[in-house]
């Protein structure tokens, strides 16, 4: 074999054992929604915790004990200046402690300001700590009526159907999973605030509908469509965040029991 034949078949053989031996390119994996979530989770409490999900957004999950033990409840507390507003308030005052205390503390925003969502303990249980700190609690009037009618603790300052409460926007949209149920919006981010008139991903009912108006659901989700279109991350009352699939699930769901 002549010499420059030689050398060209020995540099072939040379590439085709490095490209035989190099591992296979394999697309790096992303993290999955619910693996984030784990990893940026901050505990407070053993049933309160807290994460961020959008710019000055943070999701609040607490969780409750007695009737009701092991149920997780979401609400958010959203920065506002050097201040911060929060939406839910957890199921007992423990929870809104834990909340203040983390706000003021670690983020350095004490919370100025809260609102509710509609009467159920879930949304109320922690109302008497922020009465105690003199932070005012609001609510439309019809939320408060029934939470005094309950024996839940009572919102004592009131909002309209629809209006801006600092960097959010409130809407009643009309009854669904309770008579009085407002959705909350983030416009800077986006992120719509369901509560409990939004089903998460993997909800296979309408959850609890003891005070629910399900015949008219349906109209006042199209509501709630139409008032905030640039809805992007939805957060339901219960559960983990998701996009818009989660209004469509909702509207499912309220279909399939509407032909039960």
């Amino acid at each position: 074999m002549k010499p420059l034949r030689r050398a060209a078949l020995l540099a072939f053989l040379a590439c085709s054992a490095t490209a035989s031996a190099a591992p296979p390119k394999t697309p790096s994996k992303k993290p999955t929604p619910a693996a984030s979530a784990k990893q940026e989770e901050t505990v407070l409490a053993k049933d309160v915790r807290v994460r961020r999900i959008a710019p000055g957004v943070w999701l609040h999950v607490t969780e409750a004990g007695g009737d009701w033990a092991g149920i997780t409840a979401n609400g958010l507390l959203v920065e506002d200046g050097d201040a911060s507003i929060l939406v839910d308030t957890g199921w007992k005052p423990e929870h809104a402690k834990a909340l203040l205390a983390w706000a003021k503390d670690t983020l350095h925003r004490p919370v100025r300001a809260a609102l509710v969502t509609h009467f159920h303990i879930d949304r109320t249980g922690g109302i008497p700590t922020l009465d105690a700190q003199g932070i005012p609690v609001h609510a439309r009037e019809d939320t408060a009526r029934r939470a005094k009618a309950e024996g839940n603790p009572v919102p004592q300052q009131r909002l309209s159907d629809a209006q801006d409460f600092g960097p959010l926007s409130v809407f009643f949209p009309g009854a669904g999973h309770s008579p009085d149920n407002l959705v909350v919006m983030h416009p800077a981010s986006g992120i719509l605030y369901g509560g409990c008139f939004i089903k998460d991903a993997t909800a296979k009912g309408l959850g609890n509908l003891d005070d629910a108006d399900v015949a008219a659901w349906p109209a006042s989700l199209k509501r709630e469509r139409e008032h905030f279109p640039d809805a992007r991350i939805i957060v339901p009352g219960h559960e983990q965040p998701g996009g818009t699939e989660l209004l469509d699930h909702t509207e499912a769901l309220l279909k399939k029991k509407a032909s039960n």
